[in-house]
């Protein structure tokens, strides 16, 4: 029978969404770093170019002053002085930035002051800033380059980190799996680290203690309660056959063999919880057997074989065989609804009814002792189910339980080769 709410974990996506995380945090960093190397970087360039255009102006006035030439590439009104600084007001040095770009001729900063009075010509000094331009686009050439360099190497170094911790993660993951899978037995062993993922680890180890430790003690309870209440049964029995005949005598009878038959089946239970079972596998007819089964309930069942693999033999328990059918048609009859059919089909086994079909609760979670999920239905114990399914993981047979389409309750049974 598939495991009902088996954990499949898929933790293979995490080391990519971790890589991923870390390779957005690298080009974050590195395109936050670039833009404030880029930022400060052509700030300086201008503040330079600035304080060179303003000490050009000093020494080229002082120059001028004194000998009335032109010196460090000085100009009186040139025409491309920027609007700002042609008609300064007084005779104090002013600077302005120029951004045009005119061939080889790129952003600039002036400097200009009045030569004299008010209607003096204007001395300027343009200082080009192209080379240093030149040289930020090649800083920033280098600096991407150099960027994704370092994020193609991050990038591996983030997928092995990452795959070291999604490894252990499934690892943990799959231990709770196979707990509740029913392997009380699974552990994830010694981890190595204080990190939050040993944390985990070491939880779901010591939950899976604590809970192996409460199933013992439960399955041990219920073993001693069902073979101490053999004896006084046995008794009830006894003195059932001493009462005067009547209905009384056959209530009381029929009272005993229900309580007879409960504790029976749960020191069954108590057996394939504890593994003390083991299969005497034999080759036998399949149909033959099943038919057996069905005949035994003494319910009105319809069964069905195909005449090509009425012969069709399987090795298997034929007695756990005929247990798990009895139990399902049985089961089929008290919670569910005629007609019940039961069809053989190579190694397929299928109990079909057209009742209400099986409770959700039950298809998510799988049969529970003493709940019959119909108890407006019947009066049963629950356990017929949970023996069926406890048989055919004993025999390694699957056991699906499903809803037709159309109505009724579809249990499968599929044993192996």
């Amino acid at each position: 029978m598939r495991p009902f709410h088996r954990l499949r974990p898929d933790l293979s996506s995490l080391r990519w969404k971790i890589a991923a995380l870390a390779a957005a945090t690298a080009c974050l960093v590195v395109a936050a770093v670039g833009v404030l190397v880029h930022v400060w970087t052509a700030r300086d360039i201008r503040s330079r170019a600035e304080a060179r255009a303003f000490n050009a102006v000093y020494s080229a006035m002082d120059v001028y002053r004194r000998t009335a030439t032109l010196a460090d590439g000085a100009e009186l009104d040139p025409a491309e002085l920027p609007a700002a600084l042609r008609h300064p007001t007084d005779g104090d040095r002013h600077t302005a930035y120029d951004g045009r770009v005119d061939g080889n001729v790129g952003p600039s900063f002036w400097a200009a002051q009045r030569t004299g009075g008010p209607d003096s010509p204007v001395l300027a000094v343009q200082v080009n800033m192209s080379s240093e331009l030149y040289d930020l686009r090649r800083l920033d050439v280098s600096m991407t380059v150099a960027s994704l360099v370092a994020v193609a190497a991050a990038v591996p170094l983030a997928v092995y980190g990452a795959g070291l911790l999604a490894r252990r993660l499934r690892q943990v993951a799959e231990t709770a799996g196979r707990i509740s899978a029913g392997d009380l037995d699974a552990r994830t062993g010694p981890t190595k680290g204080r990190d939050e993922v040993a944390d985990i680890a070491t939880t779901v180890d010591r939950m899976a203690d604590s809970l192996g430790h409460l199933l013992r003690t439960e399955r041990r309870f219920t073993a001693d309660v069902a073979h101490e209440l053999r004896t006084p049964i046995g008794g009830l029995l006894a003195a059932a056959d001493l009462l005067p005949a009547g209905e009384t005598e056959d209530l009381l009878r029929a009272r005993v063999r229900d309580l007879r038959g409960l504790v029976e089946d749960l020191l069954e239970i108590s057996r394939l919880d504890a593994g003390a079972e083991r299969p005497v596998r034999a080759r036998v007819p399949l149909g033959a057997v099943v038919s057996e089964a069905v005949a035994r309930t003494g319910l009105d069942t319809e069964i069905t074989v195909a005449e090509a693999e009425a012969a069709q033999t399987v090795e298997t328990d034929p007695r756990r065989l005929e247990r798990i059918v009895s139990n399902l048609v049985v089961n089929a009859h008290r919670h569910g609804g005629t007609p019940v059919k039961v069809t053989v089909e190579g190694r397929t086994v299928v109990v079909r009814d057209h009742g209400p079909g099986f409770p959700r609760e039950l298809l998510i979670h799988g049969p529970r002792r003493f709940q019959t999920g119909a108890k407006e239905r019947g009066t049963g114990h629950g356990l017929g189910l949970t023996i069926a399914l406890g048989q055919a993981r004993l025999l390694g047979a699957e056991l699906r339980l499903d809803n037709a389409p159309d109505g009724g309750a579809v249990a499968t049974l599929r044993l192996p080769a």
